[in-house]
């Protein structure tokens, strides 16, 4: 079984937001990445992604997200415990708020940058310059 998670591509103004993960966090605590997390057990329900990802981003960086989402692509990985992920990535361009850490259990700090500056970010992992790359297509 599979571990579901959302990513948020949050864009706005030529810019997307990123946000540094905690060091508490069990995976990849520290790297910079998308915003977003687990779903979680709703019962028989639709729209469940897109929830999770409105979900997951008011409580990490305080931004209600509003109006249609767009598929960016998915993903599977190993987390740094052993249990296997499948990710999935939307592009968001409708919301409200200014972004804040939230939760310092989870976000250390958050950041808007281009996708030139994500490209050339010597942290960015392969995967978030994918990821950019995907949401980039999608936006244009």
């Amino acid at each position: 079984m599979f571990i579901v998670n959302t990513e948020a591509a949050l864009y706005k103004d030529g810019r997307y937001l990123l946000c540094r993960r905690s060091e508490e966090e069990e995976h990849a605590p520290g790297g910079i990445g998308l915003v977003g997390g687990k779903v979680e057990l709703e019962g028989a329900t639709s729209d469940i992604l897109e929830r999770t990802i409105a979900r997951e981003v008011e409580e990490e960086v305080g931004l209600v997200v509003s109006g249609h989402m767009r598929y960016v692509c998915s993903t599977s990985f190993i987390t740094d415990l052993g249990e296997p992920v499948v990710n999935v990535v939307f592009l968001c361009e409708e919301f409200s708020g200014e972004p804040y850490a939230v939760s310092a259990d989870e976000v250390a700090a958050v950041y808007w940058m281009t996708p030139e500056e994500v490209y050339a970010h010597p942290e960015a992992e392969d995967y978030l310059k994918e990821y950019i790359r995907r949401a980039e297509d999608v936006r244009l």
